[in-house]
């Protein structure tokens, strides 16, 4: 029997649509104009886009857990991204180890194509409803600061901030403790149209080992400059400049205030994101993604 022609024969159907990764990511933010992707800047963002997009041979944008300022340093940045299914098969390697895991060659690969003031630390197929931004809980952040009479030593002087007066960190935790809880932080956060200052900080304390200060600060999300600002504000505490009574009374400031400066971007490293158990990763979406408002 004659067979029909090519283009009569079945064919199976073209498998198609994305297969949503998650990526943890560490960087050094001091030569980076921030996470997100802006024409003519180094971005981290920017940067990951292109590997990751030469790696997949496809375009491949991430979304991630928080968008850090210029120079803000990341040990925990999570992120995600939708790769097209036929294009996944471009992470494995035909070299691949036995008993690698799935995405190994992809993180070696990712290894050779990124500068060293990056990193992508593990990937994995997102659980349904995962989404990087939306699921996440909360956010942490460390801010560090060294009040040593030299400054701060070579090798970590792109990380902590020196500071050279004298800080009262018992009037820092009183103060702290007030700002604690779901409050519009207007006074603490840059204007952004279209976004809500409304924010529940969750944890926010300073503790000191020897000139080394450490302040841990932890909030379901941040608006623009928010945890700098928060710094700053407490540092006017810390030298007796300010009252805690006033870092209180900011909480009902309209707008950012101009009482205080940010610290430096140099002290500041996001260190972590929680999200809940996969079988709540959406309902947590629907939740972040309705606008807060009083």
């Amino acid at each position: 029997m004659k067979k029909p022609p090519e283009r009569l024969r079945k064919r199976p159907p073209r498998i198609s649509g994305d297969v949503r990764l998650r990526l943890d990511i560490a960087y050094d933010g001091t030569d980076f104009a921030g996470w997100a992707a802006q024409a003519g800047q180094r971005t981290v963002a920017g940067v990951l886009d292109e590997a990751l997009t030469t790696v997949f041979r496809a375009p491949i944008r991430l979304r991630a857990a928080g968008r850090t300022d210029a120079g803000v340093h990341a040990t925990g940045q999570v992120a995600h991204a939708d790769v097209p299914i036929e294009a996944l098969p471009n992470a494995y390697s035909r070299a691949q180890r036995a008993g690698d895991p799935e995405f190994v060659p992809l993180l070696r690969r990712l290894g050779r194509f990124l500068p060293s003031d990056v990193r992508v630390v593990d990937i994995a197929r997102a659980p349904s409803g995962f989404d990087a931004r939306f699921s996440a809980l909360r956010r942490h952040y460390a801010y560090r600061l060294s009040t040593a009479p030299y400054g701060v030593r070579p090798q970590l002087a792109r990380y902590i901030t020196a500071w050279p007066r004298t800080l009262d960190l018992s009037a820092m935790n009183s103060a702290s403790q007030d700002l604690l809880g779901l409050h519009d932080f207007a006074a603490f956060c840059r204007h952004r149209d279209g976004a809500t200052t409304i924010r529940e900080l969750q944890r926010l304390d300073w503790s000191g080992d020897g000139d080394l200060i450490t302040a841990h600060v932890s909030a379901d999300a941040f608006c623009w400059s928010m945890v700098r600002s928060l710094v700053g504000a407490l540092l006017a505490v810390g030298e007796h400049r300010r009252t805690a009574a006033w870092c209180r009374e900011l909480l009902s400031a309209p707008a950012r205030s101009s009482d205080f400066a940010a610290a430096p971007a140099r002290g500041l490293t996001m260190i972590g994101v929680d999200y809940p158990p996969d079988d709540q990763l959406a309902s947590r979406t629907l939740i972040t993604r309705d606008l807060r408002s009083r």
